[in-house]
């Protein structure tokens, strides 16, 4: 069982008075428990409370007790604390110390000095359960990053502790991953063990959480069954920043389609990696303002294709012609221009205003005003760009492409992680670029930003286009199908 009474923390050097406020929480062995609410409302430093990073890892000011199984958690030594609780955090990439998934999925296990025989018989049991035979002996940098997800599930799962904590483990899975951690959180309630769930996006979970609780501003607001979240209005439900429990409740709405002539023309384009073909034969126009959501199962060439339109991907043959000129891989570099899902590692400069201007033989000051203005971050012009929001970064980098007249966006996975309110921010700021007549791609496992996003629709699946059709209600029933049937 774990306990909290009135519990507040505020993490040092915050600006806020208090990230957690008076928080009074019990949750009972064997309950699954989802913890839901705007982006900063608490929701991991609660998290954090119970596996001992706050305040041993993340000091600040606290409050108020903490106990599992009637023990305090801050006087438990952090090694006892790791038999007991397994975290999975949102990158995976930031709890993994070994070069490949075998020595990863048994590091914890060797933390506990278990025996060899032990330890391989675990190992063994660990990949049969989940499922994950293919996984098994592969070098974590060649991952995608749903296998990594699995890959430190499964480093967690190995020592069988009895309470899980996962922080938005969805944020980088594609659906049939999302189905998979499904399952394997049903296996977990099977098993009897206690589970919290911090997330976003929480259509899977409708039928595994037991309590739902609500938080806003460091407060539990309120507590929630599934039912009840379901039966919400849609309009109270975006007042709280929720996403929706029930996918096959969104309306797709009806499009007006531009009539503007196609200035982007992809014709009999093939893609191959290491001598592998990924995409064949692939032909598509776009014409100015159109927003194409590119869907498909991980591994199905949406980053390849994504690359080979800015000219990144050497294994190509075809043509891509811009304004009825055919473009070559460096030309395609001068009018792409590419907004990565991890978008801090694009940014360079110390301020947000040099960032515009980054890398630009003779930098135009006056346009990266403009660009800002026009995007809404002028006001953080003298700001460090890491010190930015995720919203936020995506903006400076769009503004980057805008200062350097770049009229193809690509976009991979711009909502990960994100809530209703910034996922409304996103789909927001696609509207303003494709008023600008920018040519707009974007990669995603996003079904609720699909719909409020894009325009178009391109599915890639079975090495080649398996659609092209535009956003409409008489199309919803192929999106549907993919996201919530497959």
């Amino acid at each position: 069982m774990i306990e909290m009474d009135k519990v507040s923390f505020s993490y040092q050097g915050s600006s806020q008075h208090s990230n957690l406020h008076q928080i009074d929480l019990t949750i009972r062995d064997k309950e699954c428990v989802l913890l839901c609410g705007r982006s900063g409302c608490g929701k991991t430093t609660l998290t954090r409370l119970i596996n001992g990073l706050v305040p041993s890892f993340y000091p600040g000011e606290l409050s108020g007790s903490v106990r599992i199984n009637g023990k305090s958690v801050r006087e438990t030594p952090m090694y006892q604390l790791a038999e007991q609780v397994g975290s999975v955090f949102q990158n995976p990439r930031s709890q993994f110390f070994n070069i490949d998934t075998d020595s990863e999925m048994v590091f914890g296990m060797e933390n506990l000095s278990w025996t060899r025989e032990r330890m391989k018989e675990r190992l063994a049991e660990t990949i049969r359960d989940l499922q994950i035979e293919t996984l098994s002996g592969r070098k974590v940098s060649e991952l995608s990053g749903g296998e990594k997800q699995k890959v430190a599930f499964a480093s967690i799962y190995a020592i069988s502790p009895d309470i899980y904590l996962l922080d938005e483990p969805s944020s980088n899975l594609d659906t049939a991953a999302i189905e998979s951690l499904r399952k394997t959180l049903a296996l977990l309630k099977h098993q009897g063990k206690t589970i919290l769930i911090a997330e976003h996006r929480i259509h899977y979970l409708r039928e595994i959480a037991d309590r739902i609780l609500y938080m806003e501003n460091g407060k539990i607001q309120q507590f929630l069954t599934p039912e009840q979240l379901c039966n919400i209005s849609q309009t109270d439900r975006c007042s709280m920043g929720l996403r929706t429990m029930d996918l096959s409740q969104i309306r797709i709405p009806k499009i007006l389609q531009k009539c503007e002539k196609p200035i982007l023309e992809i014709r009999n384009l093939s893609l191959a990696h290491h001598e592998h073909t990924v995409l064949s034969e692939v032909d598509l126009c776009a014409a100015p303002g159109e927003i194409i959501g590119v869907i498909g199962h991980n591994g199905t060439g949406k980053s390849t294709f994504s690359r080979a339109l800015c000219g990144l991907h050497r294994e190509s043959t075809g043509t891509i012609k811009w304004n009825g000129r055919i473009l070559n891989a460096k030309e395609r570099l001068k009018h792409c221009y590419m907004v990565m899902q991890e978008v801090g590692y694009q940014l360079f400069a110390d301020t947000l205003e040099k960032e515009c201007c980054f890398g630009i033989q003779s930098p135009d000051y006056e346009a990266a005003r403009h660009a800002m203005e026009q995007l809404g971050i002028w006001e953080y012009r003298e700001v460090h760009p890491s010190t930015l929001s995720g919203g936020q970064k995506q903006r400076a980098a769009v503004a980057v492409s805008m200062v350097c007249q770049r009229e193809i966006l690509i976009f991979d996975e711009p909502t990960s992680g994100l809530d209703y309110d910034s996922m409304i921010q996103v789909s927001q700021l696609f509207q303003t670029l494709s008023a600008m007549g920018k040519v707009i791609f974007v990669v995603t496992h996003d079904y609720e930003f699909l719909v409020s996003a894009c325009s178009r629709i391109l599915h890639l699946g079975d090495g080649g286009v398996l659609g092209d059709y535009s956003m409409s209600p008489e199309n919803g029933e192929k999106l549907r199908n993919f996201f919530i049937l497959s």
